[in-house]
C-alpha cells in the first residue's frame, strides 16, 4: 500500500537532511555567496562611480552568478543521490507511483531552495550595502523603489535554477551529467552568444537565464525591459522540463 503524498514529502525531507552533502552544499552556498559579495563590493566601492548607471542593489547581488551553480548542485542531489546509492528502488516500493515520488522530491527541492535563496539574497544585500556605507559610497536601502522586488526576485531566480537542476537530474539520473548540462545552460551558451551571427544573436535575448536574471536590477535594462515576464517564461520552461 502506497503512502500519502504528505508522507512522501516528509520522507524526502528526511532523506535530504540526512545527507552530509546537503549541509556541505548549503554551507558552500552561503560561504561563497557572502564571501564574493564582500570582495565584489570592496572592489566596486574603489571603482565608484565606474561606467554606466550606479546600481548598488544589483552589484550586491552579483554573487548569484556562483550561487546558481551551487544551488543547482543541491537541486540535482535531491534526485540523483538515491540513484547513486540504489535506494531509489526502496522509495519506489513505498511510493510505486513515480510521478508522486518525483513531485515529492520537487516540493522539497523548491522549499529548500526558496528559503536558502532568499536568505542568501537578503544577506548579500545587507552585507553589500554595509560595505558601501563603510566606504562612504552611495548605497541602497530595502525600502527604496525597486529594491525589495530585486532582492526577492533574486531568491526566486535561484529557486527556479534549483528546480531546473532537479529536472535535469531526473532526466539524466547522474549528478555529473546533470551538472554539466546546467553549466552549459547558465554559463556556456550565454558566454558564446557573441560568436553567433547578428541575426541569430537576437534569439539570445530570450535565453531564460539572461532575461530572468534582470530582475536583480533596480535600473531598467534596455535589453530586457520586462524582466518579471522573462522570469515567468523561465519558470514555464522549467515546468516543461519536468
Amino acid at each position: 500500500m502506497s503512502v500519502s503524498f504528505a508522507r512522501s514529502v516528509h520522507a524526502e525531507w528526511i532523506k535530504l537532511r540526512s545527507l552530509r552533502s546537503t549541509w556541505y552544499t548549503l554551507a558552500c552556498l552561503f560561504a561563497a555567496g557572502l564571501g564574493i559579495t564582500v570582495l565584489a563590493m570592496n572592489a566596486a566601492a574603489k571603482e565608484y562611480p565606474g561606467e554606466g548607471p550606479w546600481d548598488p542593489t544589483d552589484r550586491s547581488l552579483r554573487s548569484y552568478l556562483v550561487a546558481q551553480l551551487v544551488i543547482g548542485v543541491l537541486g540535482i542531489l535531491v534526485v540523483t543521490a538515491e540513484h547513486a546509492t540504489g535506494l531509489v528502488q526502496t522509495s519506489l516500493l513505498a511510493t510505486p507511483r513515480r510521478h508522486r515520488l518525483l513531485a515529492a522530491k520537487l516540493v522539497v527541492a523548491v522549499a529548500v531552495a526558496v528559503v536558502a535563496g532568499q536568505l542568501l539574497m537578503f544577506g548579500a544585500f545587507s552585507l553589500g550595502q554595509a560595505v558601501l556605507a563603510a566606504h562612504s559610497v552611495p548605497h541602497a536601502r530595502l525600502g527604496e523603489p525597486g529594491v525589495l522586488s530585486a532582492v526577492t526576485g533574486g531568491g526566486l531566480y535561484l529557486a527556479a535554477i534549483a528546480l531546473l537542476a532537479a529536472g535535469l537530474g531526473t532526466i539524466m539520473r547522474a549528478t555529473a551529467g546533470a551538472l554539466a548540462t546546467l553549466v552549459g545552460i547558465v554559463f556556456l551558451v550565454p558566454a558564446l552568444a557573441g560568436l553567433f551571427p547578428a541575426w541569430l544573436r537576437q534569439l539570445f535575448l530570450y535565453w531564460p537565464t539572461l532575461g530572468a536574471s534582470a530582475v536583480l536590477k533596480t535600473v531598467p535594462d534596455p535589453d530586457f525591459p520586462h524582466p518579471w515576464l522573462n522570469l515567468a517564461g523561465m519558470c514555464a520552461g522549467v515546468a516543461a522540463v519536468h
